[in-house]
C-alpha cells in the first residue's frame, strides 16, 4: 500500500484521482487543504483530510510524516513560494517522490499559432508556473512535472505524453486523463522520475482548443 499526501485536494483534477485511488487500488490517502470542510463528502477509512496551507512548511512535515508520494495539485499567484515551502518540507521530511501539476507553456515548447495563443491567453501564469516548476528541477527531488494541455471535463481517459525538449502536443486533455496519469506514476514510482512531461489528448491540434 502506497501513501500518498495529496495538496490541493479540492482541485478539480485531484478530486478525481482521489476517486481514481479508490475506486482502484489500496493506497491511502492524506487530503490536505486550506479548507478541509470542502471534502466532508468523503467517508474512506483509507482517507484522513487535514487543514493547512502550503506555504506552512512546519504543517507540512508534520503531514509528510508515513507518507510515500506527495501529489501536488497547487495554484496561486504565489505559486514559486508554494513549491519552495513543498521542497523544503520534503527534505526535512526524508520524502524524495514527488508529482506536481504545472501548465503547458513554460518552456516555451508549444508550437505554431497555439503556442502564440496560450502565451498572451496565460500571460505571466505561466512565467509564475515557469518559475515554481525551476525550484522542483533544481531539487535533488524524484520529481515529475506533468504539463497539461487546455483541460476539460469530458468522462474520458484518452493522453499521450511528450517530454521536455520536444514540442507540445494538441490543444486539449481532459481532467480524468490528467488524474488516471497521476494515479498510474504513483503506482509505478520509477515512472517519468526526473522528468517533465506534456500531456495531451491524441488528434487535437490546432489553434486553440476547439470548445474556446
Amino acid at each position: 500500500m502506497t501513501r500518498v499526501l495529496v495538496l490541493g485536494a479540492n482541485g478539480k483534477i485531484a478530486r478525481r484521482a482521489t476517486q481514481i485511488y479508490l475506486d482502484s487500488t489500496n493506497d491511502s490517502l492524506r487530503l490536505y487543504l486550506r479548507r478541509p470542510e470542502r471534502l466532508r463528502d468523503i467517508d474512506n477509512r483509507l482517507v484522513e483530510i487535514v487543514g493547512g496551507d502550503t506555504t506552512d512548511t512546519e504543517k507540512l512535515v508534520e503531514s509528510m510524516k508515513d507518507v510515500d508520494v506527495v501529489y501536488a495539485n497547487l495554484a496561486g499567484g504565489n505559486i514559486e513560494d508554494q513549491a519552495k515551502s513543498v521542497v523544503e518540507a520534503m527534505h526535512a521530511s526524508g520524502v524524495k517522490r514527488l508529482i506536481w501539476i504545472s501548465t503547458l507553456g513554460i518552456y516555451d515548447e508549444v508550437p505554431g499559432k497555439f503556442g502564440e495563443w496560450n502565451n498572451s491567453t496565460l500571460g505571466s501564469y505561466i512565467t509564475n508556473y515557469a518559475a515554481a516548476a525551476k525550484v522542483i528541477e533544481d531539487s535533488d527531488l524524484e520529481y515529475t512535472i506533468v504539463r497539461p494541455a487546455w483541460l476539460t471535463d469530458k468522462d474520458e481517459v484518452d493522453f499521450e505524453t511528450t517530454q521536455k525538449g520536444e514540442p507540445f502536443k494538441g490543444t486539449e486533455v481532459s481532467r480524468k486523463s490528467v488524474a488516471q496519469l497521476v494515479v498510474d506514476i504513483t503506482q509505478a514510482p520509477d515512472k517519468f522520475s526526473r522528468e517533465s512531461v506534456g500531456v495531451d489528448k491524441p488528434g487535437t491540434d490546432g489553434d486553440k482548443p476547439a470548445w474556446y
